[in-house]
């Protein structure tokens, strides 16, 4: 019975977590926020039925080239607030987000499309070349290697080690804090949710709560 209640409990929370949309959610939305949404909203949702059995390196690059056709807009302008982190739902419905929308929006998708949370970070980084703080969704393809990095900067999935124009500060994923040098996780300084944008961004999601003007 123990064992039963278990299983059951992980499963309320692995789809507390699902970003899939149902065809009543999607009309929905769309009726709200117009046909463009609708139609951006649909083909997110029919990206993540015809990738459901391709390799993760196929999950990957469809999924980066996907999210890189939303437009970028800083925080103030987009949302009026100086730092907002967009669920995927609301990345898509505006058709636009800054870089934590763009890396949070992957991760959930590669999360849906059966990519261990473990394979990911989302990381912090400073963009050498802009002199300002990025975000970025690394992979790692085992524990050890350098991860792989996808950004809405430079659109190509590179790896870490390549990538010499950003400079790693710390990365995190559902549940666990690192320092990272070089794309690597080097030292665990605690969990995610220390991180009070991502405890509130998880929530929404959970909730499926939509916060738009």
């Amino acid at each position: 019975m123990l064992l039963l209640f278990a299983s059951t409990l992980l499963l309320t929370q692995v789809d507390a977590e699902s970003v899939r949309l149902s065809k009543a959610d999607i009309e929905k939305l769309g009726n709200k926020y117009g046909a463009k949404a609708k139609r951006r909203l649909e083909t997110w949702q029919n990206l993540l039925t015809e990738l459901a059995n391709e390799s993760e390196s196929n999950k990957l690059e469809r999924v980066n080239d996907f999210f890189n056709q939303v437009r970028f807009i800083d925080d103030i302008k987009h949302w009026k607030k100086k730092d907002y982190w967009a669920t995927p739902v609301e990345f898509l419905i505006t058709n636009g987000g800054d870089c934590e929308d763009f890396s949070i929006a992957k991760y959930y998708t590669l999360k849906e499309l059966g990519v261990p949370v473990e394979k990911m970070n989302l990381a912090y980084v400073k963009a050498l070349e802009y002199n300002q703080a990025h975000m970025v969704l690394t992979y790692y393809p085992k524990p050890r290697a350098t991860p792989l990095v996808l950004d809405n900067i430079n659109g190509e999935i590179l790896p870490a080690s390549k990538r010499t124009d950003l400079l790693h500060v710390y990365s995190f994923n559902g549940d666990k804090l690192w320092l990272s040098k070089m794309g690597r996780r080097t030292t665990l300084v605690g969990t995610s949710d220390r991180l009070k944008p991502w405890v509130k961004l998880q929530s929404r999601i959970e909730n499926n709560d939509i916060n738009l003007r």
